[in-house]
């Protein structure tokens, strides 16, 4: 499971809760480029179709690829899926120390305020959230895609925020904006020639075009020249093609400075690297040529290029301290293009080789950790070798989803998946650490690349996503919000003051009983007496139910999803709608009779979904400082069409912390481990509330950069219900001797439920906590008596009904037990918390607020100077 990230353990002091774990938790070219790039297809493997990108001027054009140093201006999206990184080390000092992680890790999911999996509209506009407008709202080509925020924290261990990307929107065609656009041809059908369209600012000023050559020409491969200068930095670029010719172009001209048609004999460039003041060129047969400087100190293609010869079949290279290290499939060899013998050129005589990492994806270099150098494969491992050893150091399990490309940013690790989500984690952290992830693009992240100039050009470190949805997304690479979050909260007892509350939440899957029905339990219980403890009154009491109707009638569970307007329809309707106002009518009454008198409570909510029914209940001392509060529902059933399976979900704000509730009912049957992990990652990942708009609310109340929309944007989550998971590869008497002589610790270690946490990076429920299990499994039993099913099916008894929670420092379960109600053939759970909740000071938020904004400045030059 990946660790969430630990903002130190103050809080877990003040709170004093032994159970709890903390986890928060230069002046542009106003000329248009238009660069082409290979990509993806569907299935993420590279393609040689080139793309048109539009890149505004007000946005950072030139990204240069990780490892790049600062003056190295190197297009992003030369080659997806694996992006060149180019590292002038000698320009980055101070390296970070830091241990050399174990040999075999599993990243560590985040957890805490973190753990957000949004997925970002793009047709959202900057109007609709005025207060997260940026400078580039002027140009109609960018905009600003609030409900995709990557803001991952960064630096000291920090929660983090979706970051906020610019969107920019992939064309095939100009726009009267200053855009320079290299279009690469479809077959022979179009010319490939770079344009500018007409800038605004400029009137009367025409766009200009450029042939590069034949009809059939594309551009494969792309980097910018480097520069006398720094403000001439990104004024010229080569491009390499598809027929193995060289072009040097002028951005600001327009014009083909020079042509190097036969260098590479026609085979197709794959690769243009730039390290400090050389270039050099590589294509697909493995000719690699390193161009020499010419009088200036600059490369030229007028001069002979020194040549080497690598290995046919390479998927990605990178230079690392003037070494170019190549991938052919799951092999990684390394050179020394400035060489001067055959022998010096070689440095591994041996391919470096993990068996079981899959093929080599993409490679990063971290501006702090230069002994290093990362690897991504195919297989969702990220393993990390030594620049001086060439030794393994050790291999993670980041994910089970091809990773595509890498990048280092900050302290930290960005990795961008196939399955269109983006992660960072902080590496150094043993076991690693996921700092934040979430989904960036509708279609596999192809490339990405970082700009490292911005820092000091502008004091902002961006990091650019392509993907093949058409779209290019830049984040905010210094993760500032997320560092600012997790700062206030490191603080918080400076600007809030605390008290708690307790809830009690039960969940029960009742198998269609009816309150009338406990009458012939052999006592008649009261719900309350059971799941209460003696002397003790909540602040809340949550009843959550599943299958309160019988989904086993087929005739009735169709009526629900094919419903007509005949008369007979809508008595089936009633009939629901009853058995649910039965069951808040005896919850109403049980409370009557067992609370105590001075001790009322006011109903605060309800809701149904085919046989899901909750029930909320809060003392009417506590009503007015409930807030905010919301209700959605998500279906699961047939493909998300239908209620028997998915989950009603509730949030509110206590004073100012918000609270989310979730009872779930999710996919049965023994072996849908699979199937439930795909209800649970949907139910977090869907958008069922609103959006709050006021940004201090959002700082305030909500965490990782969320917003309130989504279940893990709130403080405090507790999802629980039937969440079917069986024990997986015993036999039922297996079970059932382990059961009878209490060995239930054997059987806890087959629980499909805690396997999925412990070894599935990707699982869902890996950012919540759950109490250790001490009782017997509540699942299945004969209705009416204590026996495990004794059907002709003998269903093998299993833990399906569960209670879990999140929110670091701010709640702790104190009890987690079952219930002898016989009416089913579940027996009910439930836990009793004690949530922490704040309130906040505004005069002491505001001077905190400050000063954290101070010491990020102090961050950023630290990195600045790293990188």
């Amino acid at each position: 499971m990946f660790k969430s990230l630990d903002c130190g353990t103050s809080r877990n002091e003040r709170f004093s809760l032994d159970t709890l774990r903390t986890e928060p938790t230069a002046n542009q070219s106003s000329m248009p480029r238009h660069i082409g790039a290979t990509g993806l297809d569907n299935e993420g493997n590279r393609t040689s179709t080139a793309i048109p990108i539009i890149v505004a001027d007000d946005v950072p054009s030139r990204l240069v690829p990780e490892g790049a140093a600062a003056h190295d201006q190197v297009s992003p999206f030369s080659t997806p899926p694996s992006s060149d990184e180019n590292l002038d080390s000698e320009a980055i000092s101070h390296a970070i120390p830091i241990k050399t992680p174990t040999q075999e890790q599993v990243a560590e999911p985040y957890s805490p305020s973190q753990g957000r999996t949004r997925q970002a509209p793009s047709n959202i506009r900057e109007t609709e959230h005025p207060q997260r407008r940026q400078s580039l709202a002027s140009n109609p080509r960018v905009e600003i895609d609030p409900d995709s925020r990557a803001r991952p924290p960064e630096l000291p261990p920090r929660p983090s925020v979706t970051p906020r990307p610019v969107s920019i929107q992939l064309a095939s065609a100009p726009v009267s904006t200053s855009t320079t656009q290299l279009y690469g041809g479809n077959g022979s059908s179009t010319t490939s020639e770079v344009k500018s369209a007409t800038h605004p600012g400029n009137t009367g000023t025409s766009g200009g075009s450029l042939t590069l050559g034949e009809r059939d020409v594309r551009a494969t491969a792309v980097a910018f020249k480097p520069a006398a200068k720094p403000e001439e930095e990104g004024s010229h670029l080569w491009i390499g093609t598809n027929h193995g010719s060289l072009q040097e172009i002028d951005v600001t001209s327009h014009r083909i400075v020079l042509s190097e048609l036969s260098s590479h004999n026609g085979r197709e460039v794959t690769r243009i690297h730039r390290y400090q003041n050389s270039m050099w060129t590589l294509d697909e047969d493995g000719t690699l040529h390193v161009w020499p400087q010419d009088g200036t100190g600059l490369p030229t293609m007028e001069r002979q290029p020194v040549t080497w010869k690598l290995p046919r079949g390479h998927s990605f290279s990178m230079v690392v301290k003037g070494l170019l290290w190549v991938a052919i499939g799951r092999q990684m060899m390394v050179f020394r293009p400035s060489a001067n013998t055959l022998g010096d050129f070689k440095v591994t005589q041996q391919p470096l080789v993990d068996p079981g990492a899959g093929e080599i994806t993409s490679g990063a270099v971290i501006g702090s950790q230069l002994d290093r150098v990362y690897f991504s494969h195919s297989h969702g491992k990220i393993t990390f070798y030594s620049v001086t050893e060439y030794t393994c150091l050790g291999v993670v399990n980041a994910s089970v989803y091809k990773i595509n490309c890498l990048v280092g940013a900050g302290w930290h690790l960005w990795a961008g998946y196939n399955t269109g989500k983006i992660c960072v984690y902080d590496t150094q952290s043993q076991p690693w650490k996921t700092v934040k992830e979430w989904h960036a693009h509708e279609g596999p992240v192809a490339n990405m690349a970082i700009d490292r100039t911005g820092l000091w050009l502008s004091g902002l470190l961006r990091v650019g996503s392509v993907s093949l949805d058409n779209t290019i997304k830049v984040w905010d690479g210094l993760l500032e919000e997320s560092w600012l979050e997790c700062e206030m909260q490191e603080i918080d007892t400076s600007w809030c003051s605390f008290r708690e509350i307790e809830a009690v939440v039960m969940t029960w899957n009742a198998g269609a009983s009816t309150p009338a029905s406990l009458r012939y339990e052999e006592h008649e219980p009261n719900i309350l007496r059971m799941v209460l403890q003696p002397g003790r009154a909540p602040d809340l009491l949550v009843f959550n139910f599943q299958e309160l109707v019988d989904l086993e009638d087929k005739r009735l569970t169709a009526k629900t999803l094919f419903k007509g307007t005949k008369r007979k329809d809508i008595n089936d309707h009633d009939h629901m709608s009853r058995q649910y106002r039965d069951w808040r009518d005896h919850l109403v009454r049980s409370i009557e009779d067992y609370m105590p008198t001075k001790e009322s409570y006011a109903l605060l909510h309800t809701a149904s979904l085919v046989g899901l029914f909750s029930c909320v209940f809060v003392k009417t001392s506590q009503r007015t400082s409930i807030s905010n509060v919301q209700a959605a529902e998500i279906k699961r059933g047939m493909g998300g069409l239908h209620g028997n399976k998915g989950a009603l979900i509730l949030r509110f704000i206590v004073d100012d912390t918000s609270v989310c509730l979730v009872n779930c009912h999710l996919a049965a049957g023994q072996t849908q481990t699979m199937h439930r992990n795909n209800d649970v990652a949907a139910i977090l990942d869907s958008i069922p509330f609103t959006s709050e708009h006021d940004a201090t609310v959002c700082r305030n109340s909500f965490v990782g950069g969320g917003d309130g929309s989504m279940i893990l944007d709130h403080e405090v989550c507790i999802l629980n219900g039937d969440l079917n998971y069986r024990i997986d590869t015993m036999s039922r008497d297996v079970v059932m001797k382990a059961i009878r002589t209490r060995n239930l610790g054997k059987l806890l270690e087959r629980d499909q439920l805690l396997v999925s946490r412990r070894k599935n990076p990707t699982f869902g429920l890996k950012a919540f906590t759950e109490l250790p299990i001490e009782f017997e499994p509540t699942y299945k039993y004969d209705v009416g008596s204590d026996t495990y099913d004794s059907s002709e099916k003998r269903r093998a008894p299993a833990w399906c009904d569960r209670i879990l929670y999140r929110g670091p420092g701010k709640i702790q379960q104190l009890n987690y037990r079952r219930h002898e109600l016989r009416t089913s053939d579940h027996r009910p759970v439930s836990g009793h918390f004690r949530i922490r909740v704040k309130s906040i000071v505004p005069d002491k938020h505001e001077k905190a607020w400050q000063d954290c904004r101070r010491r990020f400045e102090a961050v950023r030059s630290r990195v600045e100077w790293e990188t």
